[in-house]
């Protein structure tokens, strides 16, 4: 690994870490403001698009998909439970695991959490070309993937 200069006059705007943050702070409060009026909060969201890409895994299967430890996802799915999000039931292959899929009120609000979505994402993007949007999500995934290696 590099070694890295530590400078005097690092400013927060010259971080990395600094800009990502701020902008995941401002995407998710663009996105609580359009979805909360369906009763669904930022937290429960990467759950919702995770289950509605592939209905019926189980907790640690979300876990995965969504990089969430097991005692937040467990906190989040007792809250989704509770507003009418998703149902439980007994693995038929592993009594201990329960299985998560959606419920009908989870179904009915998709279109408007997908629109909601893709309206943050065309206000942020704004100004930004196709392949402008598309150079910075291959960087972002890029990104990820230097940070999970």
């Amino acid at each position: 690994m590099e070694k890295v200069e530590v400078r005097r006059d690092f400013e927060r705007r010259e971080s990395l870490g600094y800009q990502v943050n701020h902008l995941a702070r401002l995407l998710a409060q663009a996105l609580r403001a359009r979805i909360e009026p369906h009763g669904i909060v930022p937290g429960q969201f990467a759950q919702l698009l995770a289950l509605y890409e592939e209905d019926g895994l189980t907790q640690q299967e979300l876990c995965a998909r969504v990089r969430v430890d097991q005692s937040t996802m467990a906190h989040t799915l007792k809250r989704m439970e509770r507003d009418g999000l998703i149902h439980r039931a007994p693995d038929p292959d592993d009594r201990r695991r329960a299985i998560i899929t959606l419920s009908d009120r989870a179904w009915e609000v998709r279109p408007a959490l997908v629109r909601a979505a893709l309206e943050v994402n065309a206000t942020a993007t704004e100004g930004l070309g196709d392949s402008e949007v598309a150079a910075l999500m291959d960087v972002v995934a890029r990104l990820i993937r230097n940070l999970e290696a």
